[in-house]
């Protein structure tokens, strides 16, 4: 039991989940503009995503040497260097047009990781900052590359989806800020930080009303995509009302991050 718990903990803490996310994300863009499977760009975001998000969330610790999490550190590292080739591999894949975008994607993710100018912290460290790169982040890899990598116009759908997107990962960003809210620097200023728990939960559930009706405006409307957009919205708002610095770390480690994957999963037998 104590050797599968093991597992699992390194499964969430390299990064595993949150790229199987990203992939259910990508597949879902397929499936909504009606995109035939494109293993490059789908395989691409996933070992991408294990590669930024370990590097984002280990990178001063490597660099500062600590003896915290050596070994599992050291495995992680291994993970990542194999996510990176087979990352690269599948970048080279692309078309020239997507890899100039995941250029500008990666340009983003070390602006939020890297301090680049004198006496300035990262973008992660910039007051109010993390939930808008993080979401912009997560629209880009997940929409905009699988679109443009297909050569489809960016038109009104695409951007009723951006917002639809947008909003997804914002909302899932707040529960992660009220969880982490006793342990978050305070010069962070995160939304909870700034309008308190209370009012975080009214507007991650005020935001899903437009999410919600935004897709009766799309041009290739599917009527069953609204019965499996409500249940999203119940399953996340559930997650958002019930969310308190008390939950454990799997709550939105493992649950939460699933949410993408639960609604690509529905997508899949609907």
């Amino acid at each position: 039991m104590i050797r599968i718990q093991a597992l699992f903990d390194f499964y969430l803490k390299s990064s595993i989940h949150v790229a199987l996310s990203v992939y259910a994300l990508v597949r879902m863009t397929q499936f909504m503009f009606e995109i035939p499977y494109d293993e490059s760009i789908a395989l691409f975001s996933f070992f991408g995503t294990i590669v930024g998000y370990n590097f984002v969330k280990y990178d001063a610790l490597a660099r500062a040497k600590k003896r915290m999490m050596r070994n599992e550190l050291k495995m992680i590292a291994v993970l990542s260097f194999f996510s990176f080739l087979a990352g690269g591999y599948y970048f080279f894949q692309l078309q020239l047009v997507t890899q100039l975008f995941a250029a500008g994607v990666l340009v983003l993710t070390l602006l939020y990781t890297l301090p680049f100018f004198p006496n300035r912290r990262n973008a992660r460290n910039w007051a109010g900052v993390k939930i808008y790169i993080v979401s912009l982040c997560w629209v880009g890899v997940t929409l905009l590359l699988p679109l443009v990598n297909a050569h489809q116009d960016l038109g009104q759908d695409f951007f009723i989806k951006c917002i639809q997107r947008f909003i997804l990962i914002f909302n899932l960003v707040l529960v992660f800020e009220i969880i982490d809210l006793a342990n978050d620097d305070p010069h962070l200023k995160t939304v909870p930080q700034q309008i308190g728990v209370k009012r975080t939960k009214i507007l991650g559930l005020l935001l899903l009303i437009p999410f919600y009706f935004l897709e009766l405006l799309k041009n290739n409307f599917i009527q069953k995509q609204l019965v499996v957009n409500l249940i999203l919205v119940v399953m996340l708002s559930l997650f958002l009302i019930f969310s308190n610095t008390n939950r454990s770390k799997y709550y939105t480690s493992f649950w939460v991050e699933s949410i993408p994957i639960l609604w690509w999963l529905m997508v899949v037998f609907f």
